[in-house]
């Protein structure tokens, strides 16, 4: 099954709110995007590619790994966006959905919601306080709360085994992810935001913990390396810094040496 463009009967299933139909405009309906991200991550790992989607939202991630014949363990929170994943992937050989977060410790933790725009749920206060009056950020309310199960990367490695690659992209609770693992992993991304620096350098500091790094940056949907050459993680930090804040968002990759 192919998930590039889901079919009218899914599409119908789905439930019926206008953020999740325009996050399927903007994540599957774009051919160019899904193009470039094939392309990206069939740079990064095999087509028998284990990969750990953290903080899937609809699964474009997983639907380019599933395209390219990796097998994909993806978790995502939000039950409504849950659901719609499920309707999207469930049936789709190759992908585990399961409808947790991930952080430090396994439990329970509270999911803020944003309905308008359910991309930017974040377990973290600390990071819709960073976005209170942000320039770029604006008319975005997290207005909701729902308690999710919380696992780890350790245990999911346990479950699942180790993954080649893992993507995360949990606004904000990149660093708690990160607390939950403690082996070095071949290949990783983490999402980072200029209203939020400090929490992509976390992110460096805890991986120089765990084994030797070196990183890359793709910014905002480019979907493609910014840097011919991988960094150092001073240069890393080095480059995050000089972002403008107009940047916004982007994603980190981290490969191990």
């Amino acid at each position: 099954m192919t998930c590039t463009l889901p079919p009218r009967k899914t599409r119908d299933r789905l439930p019926r709110m206008g953020a999740i139909g325009r996050s399927l405009d903007i994540y599957f309906r774009d051919t160019a995007r899904r193009a470039r991200m094939d392309r990206l991550h069939r740079s990064l790992v095999s087509p028998d590619a284990l990969v750990f989607d953290i903080g899937a939202h609809l699964g474009d991630r997983t639907d380019s790994f599933l395209r390219l014949g990796a097998r994909v363990v993806a978790l995502e929170p939000q039950p409504h966006v849950f659901r719609a994943l499920r309707l999207l992937h469930g049936r789709r050989p190759g992908a585990v959905l399961l409808a947790q977060a991930a952080g430090a410790e396994p439990g329970r933790l509270v999911l803020h919601l944003n309905p308008r725009n359910p991309t930017v749920a974040t377990l973290e206060a600390g990071f819709i306080r960073a976005a209170s009056g942000a320039p770029g950020w604006e008319g975005q309310v997290w207005e909701g709360q729902v308690a999710v199960p919380v696992t780890t990367l350790d245990a999911l490695i346990t479950r699942f085994g180790l993954p080649d690659f893992v993507k995360i992209d949990v606004e904000g609770h990149e660093p708690a992810v990160l607390q939950g693992l403690g082996t070095a992993l071949p290949l990783l991304s983490f999402e980072f935001t200029t209203i939020q620096r400090a929490a992509a350098e976390a992110c460096i500091t805890r991986l120089g913990r765990l084994g030797v790094y070196e990183f890359n940056l793709s910014l905002g949907e480019a979907q493609s390396l910014q840097f011919p050459r991988w960094l150092d993680p001073d240069a890393i930090r080095a480059a995050l810094i000089r972002l403008p804040h107009s940047a916004n968002s982007g994603d980190i990759f981290a490969r191990r040496v």
